[in-house]
């Protein structure tokens, strides 16, 4: 029933918010940071009780698994499971959750109600993604989260709401059909082979099938994946739904609904179709530099700076694309870590501009400067949250770019070199925005309110996150381990029944791919 409650509590608790709503604004605010609560003490217990089993070996992947017929005449279970790479992202949803809620306490007015049951429903959909063992419920799932993020976007967003919510709709709507397309193909080709048409997970990770079929559903999931994470060229949505939306609906999409791409292909499309995840590997680490280069290039270009911390995004996830497919521990350790940072660094910095946007009505960064002797607290949050971003040491993004830049060197030094300019680039758009946005000449002299309380309580959680996480990241690395080390094993005996033997001289053997 736990896995259950970590489902049913957004979404019982967006129902209240939305009903109590009617007579009292401040009702949905509490009831949402309470059954966020709820959710976070709920996953926190869970990793306290399995601390110890997870480090023992010789035990299941699976910390918690519930398993009940659902349609069984098509093969459809409600099958939730959780091991520790989605327990940890269970964490990270209820943490950022929290944040955003308490984040947007004063900035959403309109609809209070409807806000927050979107904003719970999506977060439900968001931990139903990370816990679904079957296919068809996680494709369930999968669109759950889309529709209320849509209406977030197009009800409270910015200028160009509508527009930004249709292309965000259509190109996650397209690409999650492409998706839909490959779980039935592989549903009918796991049917034929056995006899046994089922959804379930576990079963169909032994699939057999051609190269070519493998090819094709392997692309099915994966374009629906590298277009949520996003990945060079699926990534035009992103800047425009980012820029739009409101304050917490950017945390949610960059802390989370990124993070679903870069868990389906830790999840389904590697462990699937492992032999094509090989085969497409050169291409897919290329992509991951690209966006590492584009993205920090763009980023570097705008003067809207809601729209720049949107493409530092496409960059950072490019570390993500590129880990996944290198496919080694290190890399792997590495995606952890930065999946975890990254939400909660691009998560401070927007809720960090949509507070600025708040007091100063713009997002123009040349009509801002001079601001650190108005608002210090503001400031010194906007400085750390830069230096995390560009990687700092110490801190919790660095980890997780050394970690995949490491993993990546043993597979293409070629592109982990172009891959490591990337951090040159993060450190001329962090600080470009830095000195912007809070040093220089006043643009306005209108009197500005730094951070309240409420804010600052915000900005200290986040802080002492990525302090944690750079200072002593093994007990993230320790949670996700068996996790990771069932995937690359996968890989590992693909790649081993590639091999070909071959003699290289006079009674000498040499083993190459």
């Amino acid at each position: 029933m736990m896995l259950i409650l970590l489902i049913f509590i957004p979404l019982a608790g967006g129902v209240m918010a939305w009903f109590l709503g009617r007579w009292d604004q401040r009702w949905p605010r509490w009831i949402s940071l309470i059954a966020l609560l709820m959710d976070m003490l709920l996953a926190l217990a869970l990793w306290g009780r399995y601390s110890d089993w997870i480090s023992l070996a010789g035990k299941g992947v699976w910390l918690i698994e519930l398993d009940r017929e659902w349609i069984p005449r098509l093969g459809i279970s409600f099958h939730l499971g959780m091991d520790g790479l989605s327990l940890l992202l269970a964490l990270l949803t209820a943490f950022l959750g929290i944040m955003s809620v308490v984040a947007s306490w004063t900035e959403i007015q309109e609809r209070v109600g409807f806000f927050h049951f979107n904003l719970m429903w999506s977060l439900a959909g968001i931990m139903g993604v990370f816990l679904s063992l079957d296919l068809f419920l996680f494709y369930f799932f999968w669109e759950l989260m889309l529709v209320p993020m849509y209406f977030l976007i197009a009800l409270w967003g910015h200028e160009r709401r509508t527009y930004a919510a249709v292309k965000f709709f259509i190109f996650t709507q397209l690409s999650g059909l492409l998706m839909l397309a490959a779980i039935l193909g592989l549903y009918f080709i796991h049917g034929q082979n056995t006899g046994v048409y089922t959804f379930d997970y576990s079963q169909l990770l032994a699939t057999s099938m051609n190269s070519t079929k493998a090819m094709l559903l392997m692309l099915g999931f994966l374009i629906a994946f590298v277009v949520k994470l996003p990945a060079i060229p699926f990534h035009t949505w992103l800047p425009d739904a980012h820029t739009e939306a409101p304050t917490a609906g950017s945390v949610i999409l960059a802390g989370l609904l990124l993070k679903t791409g870069a868990y389906g292909l830790l999840r389904f499309a590697v462990p699937l179709f492992p032999q094509a995840a090989i085969d497409l590997a050169p291409v897919a680490m290329t992509l991951g530099v690209i966006g590492i280069i584009y993205g920090a290039v763009l980023a570097f270009a705008q003067s809207d700076l809601k729209r720049l911390v949107a493409y530092t995004s496409v960059s950072h996830m490019g570390f993500v694309l590129l880990g996944v497919f290198a496919g080694n521990e290190l890399a792997l350790q590495g995606v952890v870590i930065q999946i975890i940072c990254h939400g909660i660094s691009t998560g401070a910095l927007f809720i960090l501009v949509g507070a600025l946007q708040e007091r100063v009505r713009t997002r123009d960064i040349s009509r801002m400067g001079g601001l650190w002797a108005v608002v210090p607290r503001m400031g010194g949050a906007g400085l750390f949250f830069g230096l995390a971003s560009l990687g700092l040491p110490g801190l919790g993004n660095f980890v997780g770019e050394f970690l995949v830049l490491m993993g990546a060197y043993h597979v293409s030094i070629t592109l982990t070199a172009v891959a490591a300019t990337g951090l040159v680039g993060a450190t001329m758009y962090a600080l470009w925005m830095i000195q912007r946005t809070f040093f220089g000449a006043r643009a306005d002299e209108r009197k500005v309110p730094d951070l309240t309380l409420r804010e600052m309580a915000v900005m200290g959680v986040m802080v002492a996150s990525l302090v944690w996480i750079g200072m002593y990241p093994q007990p993230i690395l320790n949670t996700a381990s068996r996790s990771l080390e069932t995937l690359r094993k996968n890989v590992q005996i693909m790649k081993a029944e590639e091999k070909v033997v071959r003699p290289v001289s006079a009674g000498e053997e040499h083993v190459s791919r």
